[in-house]
């Protein structure tokens, strides 16, 4: 069994970016959260097969005039998505919070507003789509409603949370909704949006699965929980490295 990378070394480290974050300037920090952030949705959608530019990304979060009306659908993605990003960082920062399928579901709803009818909560797919990037066994749409509540019923237990550490809670949430695959669009980055929401509620970074990565995350879903695991673990300890490293530099 694959153990959740943990204990002192991890939490050193993780204590280590927080006191180079607290002592960075805030024009530092800002323009860190600005790289990184453009790298997270840049990442993100390549794992499901999109790639923007950087003149794009740049483009539509910060907020510029859109001259070429095929650029709008584009933009309006890039804007969707990094809205998505600040809803889960307001949430991490919650005294008293819970991932929900409400929360769920509201992350969905900001990836994708156009599949909203009305003010009705978003609805869960009702087919099994015949091409999709993810190649390995989704829920039948009749019993998407039952695993999910399943899994955040096991997410909010008590045993769940004094027995697992929190980097493999987040891993397995991640590859259960993955699995179950609840919405017609956008499950991967709801997944990926989840299990950063839990990461960053349990003090640490939030991981950004790099587009090299893209086949082994493919595999690593198909085999199975701890190649999952391992997978996240390791992008973990690169994004904490990435991180002290940035702001190390920049205090020389």
């Amino acid at each position: 069994m694959v153990q959740a990378l943990q204990g002192p070394s991890l939490d050193e480290r993780v204590a280590q970016l927080q006191e180079l974050l607290d002592s960075a300037s805030p024009q530092t920090r800002q323009e860190y959260q600005e790289r990184f952030d453009l790298a997270w949705i840049y990442h993100d959608s390549a794992l499901e097969g999109v790639v923007y530019s950087m003149d794009e990304l740049r483009a539509a979060i910060y907020d510029e005039v859109v001259t070429d009306p095929t650029l709008i659908p584009v933009y309006d993605e890039i804007r969707n998505h990094m809205g998505a990003i600040e809803m889960i960082r307001e949430m991490a920062s919650r005294r008293r919070f819970s991932p929900n399928l409400d929360v769920i579901k509201k992350l969905f709803a900001q990836l994708a507003p156009e599949e909203i009818e009305g003010k009705t909560p978003p609805k869960y797919r009702k087919d099994m789509p015949l091409h999709r990037l993810y190649f390995h066994e989704i829920s039948q749409p009749d019993k998407i409603s039952y695993r999910m509540r399943q899994l955040v019923q096991w997410l909010s237990a008590p045993e769940t949370k004094k027995t697992m550490h929190p980097v493999r809670v987040a891993s397995k949430v991640h590859y259960q909704l993955l699995h179950i695959y609840p919405f017609p669009r956008h499950s991967g980055k709801v997944a990926r949006l989840v299990m950063n929401l839990i990461l960053m509620r349990a003090g640490y970074p939030p991981v950004v699965i790099h587009a090299t990565e893209r086949q082994r995350y493919y595999e690593a879903l198909r085999s199975g929980e701890d190649a999952t695991a391992t997978l996240v673990n390791q992008a973990l300890g690169g994004a904490i490295e990435t991180a002290i490293q940035y702001f190390d530099e920049e205090q020389r």
